[in-house]
């Protein structure tokens, strides 16, 4: 284990969690501005049987970020908070495109602040796609309904 300098335990490093696809809507719009607010942005791609990511996946989320050395992508099948804590991360970045996804994560990120001590800051993506919800964007795809007309 190799010792972490002062800049490095001081650092303000945010987590980006998700289950990604390479070029979600407002993605790479909540990271530029997570790294206004941020040394380091930390792009966790969770993976579980529900979620699976293949690679191509994968290597295309890291390949836009490859020339950024402030951005790291890792993909993690633990806890969110477990490996925010084990990357370093002392925040956990969040983007919501509406009013209704930003109640529900203000809501997480309390409960998250009282189980974890992880603050989460919550930016809204791009003002074109403020009408998009993407909570009702989950519940709509799950029930196999195509979504494609809804995004800009």
């Amino acid at each position: 284990m190799t010792p972490t300098s002062s800049a490095e335990a001081t650092a303000r490093v945010a987590l980006f969690a998700g289950s990604f696809r390479p070029f979600t809507k407002g993605h790479a719009d909540i990271v530029a501005r997570g790294l206004e607010l941020f040394d380091r942005i930390i792009i966790g791609i969770g993976i579980n049987s529900a979620k699976p990511r293949t690679a191509d996946d994968i290597d295309a989320i890291k390949a836009l970020y490859r020339g950024n050395p402030r951005v790291s992508v890792d993909t993690y099948t633990c806890l969110t908070v477990d490996f925010a804590r084990s990357c370093g991360a002392k925040f956990l970045l969040r983007g919501v495109r509406s009013t209704k996804d930003f109640e529900y994560e203000r809501d997480l990120a309390d409960i998250n602040r009282q189980l974890s001590g992880l603050e989460t800051v919550i930016l809204f993506s791009r003002p074109e796609y403020a009408a998009i919800s993407s909570s009702v964007v989950r519940e709509l795809q799950a029930y196999g309904h195509d979504v494609s007309q809804l995004l800009p």
